[in-house]
């Protein structure tokens, strides 16, 4: 019962969900005067990218925001329609919310094109439960490709990513299946189910999805917690008719702590 009255309690909370906390892209510092003559897999890649990779990840983890954008062009342009000033806001911001962020990067493959290298990433970003910060942990992955010329980066685009905030002694365990893609205006299940036994305890939660827009970054959207049912949300979607990505969310809490999930989902043409 004490649960219940704890969880009933906070039936109209409401909280903000952080997107702009998916802009975790501190990965990506490049030189692009390598020549090159095919497209190449790590194994080979010049020793200039790889040491800059690590300089890269070096500068994110001390939280140095000026060091990381001196790897961005003025002119930067994101997928997600960011520029150069909204994503120095936004890092500003993730990294005073979020101090003991780690990141750790991963070449995946890069290629010459004309003036212009193309390489694809792997981010892996975390932050370990802080007791004076009510245990909220961050886990997240995210695929990157990125134009680069002139040692800037020129463009932007995520290719996939998931996000995981956790909060509380003992936050929910979350099984969360959603497809990464969609075709137009198609149908899709949405599960995302609390693995340990409920016993006695009760469960707030919801479903969010929405387009990604550059101005979610900066202003979260609010969200109402429901009493459910059952363990876990279990939705059917059905995709925009216009291509595109959306943010989908899964928001489940109990008495001892909150898990929220976020992933990409890309609805492209049939």
């Amino acid at each position: 019962m004490r649960r219940l009255i704890l969880l009933l309690s906070k039936r109209q909370s409401r909280f903000a969900s952080s997107h702009w906390l998916l802009l975790l892209l501190l990965t990506l510092g490049f030189t692009a005067g390598w020549k090159c003559a095919q497209a190449s897999t790590p194994t080979n890649a010049p020793p200039q990218l790889k040491n800059l990779l690590t300089q890269i990840d070096t500068a994110a983890n001390q939280r140095n925001v000026k060091a990381v954008m001196q790897f961005y062009s003025p002119s930067f342009k994101h997928g997600d329609g960011l520029n150069y000033q909204t994503m120095e806001q936004a890092l500003n911001a993730l990294w005073k919310q979020y101090p003991q962020l780690r990141y750790s990067t991963q070449l995946q493959s890069w290629k010459p094109q004309g003036n212009v290298i193309i390489a694809d990433t792997v981010t892996k970003i975390t932050s370990l439960p802080s007791p004076n910060n009510n245990n909220i942990a961050l886990s997240a992955t995210i695929t990157s490709r990125q134009q680069v010329s002139g040692g800037k980066i020129l463009r932007q685009d995520i290719l996939s990513e998931r996000t995981q905030v956790t909060s509380g002694s003992k936050p929910p365990q979350i099984d969360f299946k959603l497809p990464q893609q969609v075709t137009i205006g198609q149908q899709y299940n949405f599960d995302a189910i609390v693995q340990e036994p409920l016993g006695e305890d009760y469960i707030l939660g919801t479903a969010l999805e929405e387009p990604i827009q550059a101005n979610k970054y900066l202003s979260p959207t609010p969200v109402d917690l429901e009493l459910l049912s059952s363990g876990g949300l279990f939705k059917i979607g059905k995709a925009p008719m216009t291509p595109g990505s959306q943010w989908v969310s899964a928001v489940i809490m109990r008495g001892d702590g909150m898990t929220m999930i976020t992933q990409r989902m890309q609805v492209v043409k049939k």
